[in-house]
């Protein structure tokens, strides 16, 4: 079982540092859009890191769900882009349909 939950955490590590590094990569939104996953995702790894220190209770409550923030996020801005490229609907882009 330990095995599993160890592949399991790599495979997410290594998706989340994914997505946010392509977000960040993408040039045709605005910076804070840009960034905002790779803060995320450097702020839930801070939050793990609080393991080591013996303070798990951090870590418990704001890691995850951080790095689920940040997929997420990532899948967004992946699907509004393609729909941008495609000439598809502005309901993809939320932030741009309001200003």
């Amino acid at each position: 079982m330990l095995p599993a939950v160890l592949a399991f955490g790599i495979v997410f590590f290594c998706l989340t540092l994914w997505c946010s590094v392509t977000v960040a990569r993408m040039r045709d939104i605005p910076t804070w859009r840009r960034f905002l996953p790779l803060c995320l995702f450097l702020l839930s790894n801070g939050a793990s890191l609080l393991r080591a220190f013996d303070v798990p209770q951090v870590a418990n409550v704001v890691a995850f769900p951080l790095n689920l923030a940040v997929v997420l996020l990532s899948l967004w801005e992946f699907r509004s882009r393609r729909l941008r490229r495609r000439g598809g609907s502005r309901r993809a882009d939320p932030v741009e349909a309001a200003g």
